[in-house]
């Protein structure tokens, strides 16, 4: 695998997190957004730091295309820490994205007793569903939506008219995703705009863990009796049942790419979840390993180059 990091921080998202930064401290609840299909990867680290001990609410969205069981797993995991509830959602069904309010009234009672709104923000990176749950929330088109990242540029207040006050903010990536494995989920769900990673690669990397994850998926989907041993010979093996056919019969690996991330992204494939939470404790555990042979490796050569200069200097 190689060990591809996004790095995407366009200059309206670092307006976007110092207004956020400055905002928090009038908020009684933050309800952050995730891809039900990706529930470590597109949590924003930065909403960690910057959230402080504000109560949250973790919407697991698009939760009709992640697999079922995963999702509850990933609730469990979620509310084990303090002062955080999570729900699993489809946008589809009005009535569960209004559950989310719900959980924010349990959240913060303190504000209904004194008949004051509770004041809310809504985040989330980019392309996970927001505009539309805030939409369904107001119960109009308050904000813009889009199959595209970055829809949503900047900040806008909107009075639910029910007792909740919501502050919209715009779809935020942080500065450099550190998890290799993070960056190749994120663009195989298209949380980012596919000129952000080769996209062969991204295709390459989920193939192998469907492979291992969802295999009956795959020789469903695509007609396979059984799975060849590598990710090049399976894709092979798609783009031969899917006639994505260069001249002489070679696979058009490309295209073959195309096929699988579109089909994953559309649900084609079926109810798939691209990770589990203790493959992200290992992950994390390797992401820690490797940050630390680089300060290692970083040291060493400042060290070098200190001895250099000192015996030149003779």
């Amino acid at each position: 695998m190689v060990a591809n990091k996004i790095q995407w921080f366009p200059g309206h998202m670092h307006k976007a997190r110092k207004e956020i930064e400055e905002a928090i401290p009038q908020v009684d609840v933050i309800i952050e957004v995730l891809d039900a299909r990706i529930p470590f990867s597109s949590e924003n680290p930065m909403i960690s730091e910057l959230r402080g001990d504000k109560p949250v609410v973790k919407v697991l969205n698009k939760r009709d295309l992640a697999d079922p069981e995963l999702t509850k797993l990933w609730i469990d995991h979620f509310e084990k820490e303090n002062n955080i509830k999570a729900i699993a959602i489809t946008t589809s069904s009005v009535q569960e994205v209004n559950k989310i309010l719900e959980l924010c009234r349990k959240l913060a009672p303190h504000r209904e007793e004194i008949g004051k709104s509770i004041r809310t923000m809504i985040m989330g990176i980019p392309n996970v569903g927001k505009s539309t749950i805030i939409n369904t929330l107001a119960g109009r088109a308050v904000a813009q939506t889009g199959n595209q990242p970055a829809v949503t540029r900047r900040q806008q207040r909107i009075n639910l008219q029910n007792g909740v006050v919501l502050s919209d903010t715009p779809g935020i990536l942080w500065p450099k995703v550190e998890n290799p494995h993070s960056g190749f989920r994120l663009a195989a769900t298209g949380a980012v705009k596919d000129t952000a990673m080769e996209y062969d690669e991204v295709a390459f990397y989920t193939v192998e863990y469907l492979a291992k994850a969802y295999p009956e998926r795959l020789k469903e989907r695509y007609e396979i009796e059984t799975l060849p041993e590598s990710d090049l010979e399976v894709m092979e093996e798609i783009g031969r049942r899917r006639g994505a056919l260069r001249s002489g019969g070679r696979v058009d690996l490309h295209k073959c790419s195309e096929i699988l991330l579109h089909e994953l992204r559309g649900g084609t494939l079926g109810q798939i979840t691209l990770e589990r939470p203790e493959m992200i404790t290992q992950e994390l555990i390797e992401v820690e390993a490797e940050t630390a042979k680089r300060a290692e490796e970083k040291a060493k050569k400042k060290e070098e180059r200190r001895k250099r200069y000192l015996k030149n200097k003779r």
